[in-house]
């Protein structure tokens, strides 16, 4: 649930230990209580919040009955869990731009915590919007071909008739880009026609990359990015270092 190489997130997603899984899971069943609260109804159709956290669960690999049972824990009269979403913002080492997306029942917790990663790995945290305006908000939807058992112009037909706006193709896998407003309605339509995603989700994508030669700064950023990943109350965390 990070930064914005694709094979990078393949790696991660496909390796990922239990414990990983385990921690990934109760993330998204926290953004799927705030999507039921927030937007009044456990029923996707009427949620669209609610639809891309369930299309970002399911390319998780997250079993239906969870989903269904946190779904039904929100809508529960006896849910007292209430969670507001904040956003950080700040660099990296060699000025590596850097996102944290929080869901938070104490600010005063997850703030600190957040500066304290930040200034550990020779980074800082900013003010709102000091690196932002480098990113596009996008819809990416990443489908593995690592096996190479699917044909290119045949993908990227399917995803330019569902409504996709770009279609990016690698070795290993194949990403595409929608409008965040049309996300669900293209994850909907490629599901449609049979694919599965290796991820799926609205993100920060950033409109420039950093390369980092230093290994010290490397190391300060792996550092920084598994700290933030860790914070239970830190739900992504989008950045612009190549790591390819």
């Amino acid at each position: 649930m990070s930064g914005h190489s694709k094979w990078h997130n393949i790696q991660k997603t496909k390796g990922a230990a239990d414990a990983k899984r385990s921690a990934a899971f109760t993330k998204i069943a926290k953004e799927i209580l705030v999507a039921v609260k927030e937007g009044g109804s456990g029923d996707p159709a009427n949620n669209s919040r609610l639809a891309t956290v369930i299309a970002k669960a399911k390319a998780a690999n997250m079993p239906n009955d969870n989903i269904k049972r946190t779904i039904d824990k929100a809508l529960g009269a006896g849910s007292t869990e209430n969670f507001e979403s904040v956003t950080y913002e700040g660099y990296g080492p060699a000025g590596v731009a850097v996102i944290v997306e929080a869901l938070t029942d104490n600010r005063q917790r997850t703030a600190p915590e957040v500066r304290h990663a930040f200034s550990k790995c020779n980074g800082s945290m900013g003010a709102p919007g000091c690196v932002s305006w480098s990113f596009d908000k996008k819809g990416v939807i990443v489908i593995d071909n690592e096996e190479a058992e699917l044909d290119e112009d045949t993908v990227m037909m399917d995803a330019m008739d569902c409504g996709a706006d770009d279609f990016e193709p690698e070795d290993v896998c194949f990403t595409i880009y929608t409008d965040p407003d049309a996300f669900n309605d293209v994850v909907k339509a490629l599901e449609e026609k049979g694919y599965t995603f290796v991820s799926a989700q609205v993100e920060m994508v950033p409109q420039n990359d950093i390369k980092l030669s230093d290994e010290g700064d490397i190391k300060n950023m792996t550092k920084l990015i598994d700290m933030l990943e860790d914070n239970d109350d830190v739900q992504n965390v989008w950045h612009n270092w190549d790591q390819e």
